[in-house]
């Protein structure tokens, strides 16, 4: 449904709020075997931030998606 929308065929799954995307990143980082301490140093942050990302509540990721949504579009994790 989603990928007819959007104009895009190969996405696995449109992220449309901050906690779909935050359980795409946790799913995703399982995936690959790899702990949030892990993902947290490559980036540059403390672990609770990538938590919180994980849990849907990063401000900032919010903010980002609502407005991707306010513009007609969505953010996809996609290899």
């Amino acid at each position: 449904m989603y990928s007819r929308m959007f104009g895009m065929y190969n996405i696995m799954k449109l992220a449309l709020n901050a906690k779909e995307l935050g359980e795409q990143i946790r799913q995703e980082r399982k995936a690959r075997g790899r702990t949030q301490a892990w993902v947290a140093q490559r980036v540059g942050c403390r672990r609770q931030t990538i938590a919180e990302l994980e849990a849907g509540r990063n401000g900032a990721t919010t903010v980002l998606l609502r407005t991707a949504g306010a513009l007609g579009k969505a953010l996809a994790i996609v290899d």
